[in-house]
């Protein structure tokens, strides 16, 4: 397996869900092309500024800036969705049509949905 798709359609907070994909993509970043999707409440990741110190967890956002190099896609439609179009964004992320973000998924050897 050369790449790999992971695909975040939750709120990244309120289950491990986000975490677990986040760190196993950063692990997989030595041995393959890794891509992070975020679909549908899993653009909630993409907001920059997120604080969630109340929650006692570790802030999600931290992983992304950590690891500048893993690659991360956004589907605008979710983001347009949520009302989040307007909002700052994590800067090192892509932002991606329905199409493109298809197409990504598709053209991984393997999709991995948490």
């Amino acid at each position: 397996m050369r790449s790999v798709f992971y695909l975040l359609d939750t709120a990244p907070y309120g289950s491990e869900k986000a975490f677990g994909a986040l760190n196993a993509a950063a692990v997989s970043l030595n041995k393959m092309d890794v891509t992070v999707g975020l679909y549908g409440d899993g653009v909630y990741l993409a907001v920059a500024g997120q604080d969630s110190k109340k929650l006692g967890v570790p802030n999600l956002a931290d992983i992304l800036y950590a690891y500048g190099e893993l690659r991360v896609l956004v589907h605008e439609p979710s983001l347009v969705e949520r009302g989040l179009f307007g909002e700052t964004l994590i800067e090192t992320l892509e932002l991606t049509d329905e199409e493109d973000f298809l197409e990504a998924m598709g053209n991984s050897d393997c999709v991995i949905l948490l």
